[in-house]
């Protein structure tokens, strides 16, 4: 009888610190996502005060998804789907603190003024993202090899930067692109092969 008991009184246990475990991981998810977005707001200058609804004292569950160019994966869910931060007229370098919205699968910052290169660890930053336009900004150096490693990417577009150098030959291994674009930009060399690219703009 003693032992039965005792092993309800386990079971028990381990039951509730697997619920536990996984409750505390849903919310180091959320909280990653919201420090993302601090850190994003922290890093960029913001001259027309687009972020100013990034108000991050307000601790309920889905506020961010109220936040201006944030989509979140459930409306009531602190999870970011997809960054929409074009024409805001940003100023900075591109924000490495992204790589805490880890669910993040698309980051529009074209036609702002963003500069510096683009991070050599991309793919890092963004492991799952399908859509990624940092098109119209004055981002300079070359495009990283690295970004042949986001192998989830439809969608990049890097057109009228001041990007130089070699197009990576290895940005041919990204076999879900379709749309692909480095126009008006300083690059040079020969350009990838595509399987799947029907709109390619160099």
């Amino acid at each position: 009888m003693k032992m039965i008991l005792f092993s309800r009184v386990l079971t028990l246990l381990f039951g509730s610190h697997i619920l536990l475990l996984l409750i505390c991981g849903m919310s180091n998810g959320t909280d990653t996502d919201i420090y993302c977005l601090r850190s994003i707001k922290d890093s960029l200058e913001d001259p027309y005060n687009y972020l100013n609804s990034w108000d991050f004292n307000n601790k309920t569950e889905g506020l961010i998804c109220r936040f201006v160019g944030v989509e979140c994966w459930h409306p009531n869910e602190n999870r970011v789907l997809n960054l929409r931060l074009s024409k805001m007229g940003l100023k900075g370098q591109f924000p490495s603190g992204i790589e805490n919205c880890t669910s993040l699968t698309g980051l529009d910052l074209s036609s702002n003024q963003l500069s510096g290169s683009i991070p050599t660890n991309i793919s890092k930053l963004l492991k799952f993202v399908t859509s990624l336009d940092l098109s119209s900004n004055r981002l300079s150096g070359e495009i990283p090899v690295s970004l042949a490693n986001c192998s989830y990417l439809n969608s990049l577009k890097l057109d009228h930067n001041l990007l130089t150098g070699q197009i990576p030959l290895q940005l041919g291994l990204l076999s879900r692109i379709s749309t692909f674009s480095v126009a008006n930009n300083n690059l040079s060399g020969p350009v990838p092969t595509f399987q799947k690219c029907s709109n390619f703009s160099r």
